[in-house]
C-alpha cells in the first residue's frame, strides 16, 4: 500500500515536470515570435529601402565584376547620370541589366567612334571608369536626343556590353529602374562601387 507522502512527491514531481513544459513552450513561441517578426522587419527593408542583386556577366568592368553583389536602393526621385542602375525593361536577354545611365530624357547624346569620346549636350563625358575608349557603334545614328521619361545607358566595359547603342536593348524607360546600386556587399572589403578608376 501506499503512503500519502508517495501520492505527494508524485503530485509534486508531475507540478514540475507540468511547470518545466511550460517554459519549454513558451520558449518555443518566444523565439517563433521573434523570428517571425524578424522576417516581416526584412521583407518590409526589402521592399521599401534597398535590396541585393548580383551581377552576371562583364559588361560593367572594371567596375564591376561577374560575382560581385550589390545593394541597390529603391528609386525615390529621378536617376542622375553616372548612375549605376538596375533595369528590369524586357530585353533579348531576358534577364534585367546592371548599366550605367550616360544621358537622361532632353539630353542630346553624341558617341565619336574614331576618337571613342562621348559627349553629352555637347560636353565631353570625362569617364575614369571605363575598360576604354568607345567604339563599338550598335544600331543608332547620332547626335541622338533622348525623349523624356527615358534614358540612355551603357556598360562600362563599353566594347564588350549590350546597352542603349543597339535596338535590342534601345533607350530604358524610367519606369522599368528597379533602383541604383549604391555598394559592393561581396566581395569584402571593396564596397565602394563609385570610386574613380
Amino acid at each position: 500500500m501506499r503512503k500519502a507522502e508517495d501520492f505527494l512527491i508524485s503530485f509534486e514531481t508531475s507540478e514540475y515536470a507540468e511547470k518545466d513544459g511550460k517554459k519549454s513552450w513558451r520558449f518555443v513561441y518566444d523565439w517563433l515570435d521573434s523570428l517571425i517578426y524578424a522576417i516581416i522587419l526584412i521583407l518590409i527593408i526589402f521592399a521599401f529601402f534597398f535590396r541585393v542583386v548580383g551581377v552576371n556577366g562583364d559588361s560593367m568592368n572594371p567596375t564591376l565584376e561577374s560575382g560581385d553583389w550589390l545593394t541597390v536602393s529603391a528609386v525615390t526621385s529621378e536617376v542622375e547620370t553616372g548612375d549605376i542602375v538596375v533595369i528590369t525593361q524586357p530585353n533579348s536577354l531576358n534577364e534585367p541589366l546592371i548599366k550605367r545611365v550616360i544621358a537622361k530624357g532632353g539630353d542630346t547624346i553624341n558617341i565619336d567612334f574614331i576618337e571613342g569620346v562621348v559627349t553629352v549636350n555637347g560636353i565631353t563625358l570625362y569617364e575614369p571608369y571605363i575598360a576604354e575608349t568607345t567604339e563599338v557603334m550598335g544600331d543608332y545614328v547620332y547626335p541622338l536626343e533622348i525623349p523624356e521619361g527615358y534614358i540612355f545607358v551603357m556598360g562600362d566595359n563599353r566594347n564588350e556590353s549590350l546597352d542603349s547603342r543597339f535596338r535590342t536593348i534601345g533607350l530604358i524607360d524610367e519606369r522599368y529602374v528597379l533602383g541604383v546600386a549604391n555598394a559592393r556587399i561581396f566581395p569584402f572589403g571593396d564596397w565602394n562601387i563609385n570610386d574613380e578608376k
